[in-house]
């Protein structure tokens, strides 16, 4: 379980990362922070393209960054979008799972008030298919 304090720096950073977001076509921003078992945090903002399939979304961003630079274990990701809540794409949600055990890896849904949910993964991606499948 992640305390207030935690809870509270992740939405922060997601919501700072999200002031980095390019999206002129959809003009829907979302930041994300991903928290790593050792305590380090990524961030990562939604990047859009003319092409649409070429972006990325902010929580793959996130990841990608922190496994390029050897993190490869994460414990929760907070996402900050338009509205209320913005929960991770389908395709997000599967490389999280990549790297996580999904009834224990925490998502932070925040909008722009103070109220958040959190979900599971596997709540979020019940069923799922990983690493573990293929051994």
């Amino acid at each position: 379980m992640l305390d207030a304090e935690i809870i509270d720096t992740l939405i922060r950073r997601a919501r700072d990362a999200r002031s980095f977001s390019y999206a002129p076509y959809s003009n829907f921003h979302v930041g994300a922070a991903l928290l790593c078992i050792d305590g380090s945090i990524y961030s990562g903002c939604n990047v859009e393209n003319a092409a649409y399939s070429p972006g990325n979304c902010a929580e793959r961003t996130a990841v990608f960054k922190a496994v390029s630079e050897g993190h490869t274990k994460f414990k929760a990701i907070a996402i900050v979008g338009e509205g209320d809540v913005t929960p991770p794409c389908g395709v997000c949600r599967q490389v999280l799972r990549e790297f996580v055990v999904p009834q224990d890896f925490q998502v932070i849904l925040a909008g722009h008030g103070s109220a958040y949910k959190i979900k599971s993964l596997e709540e979020l991606l019940p069923l799922s298919f990983g690493p573990d499948n293929l051994i």
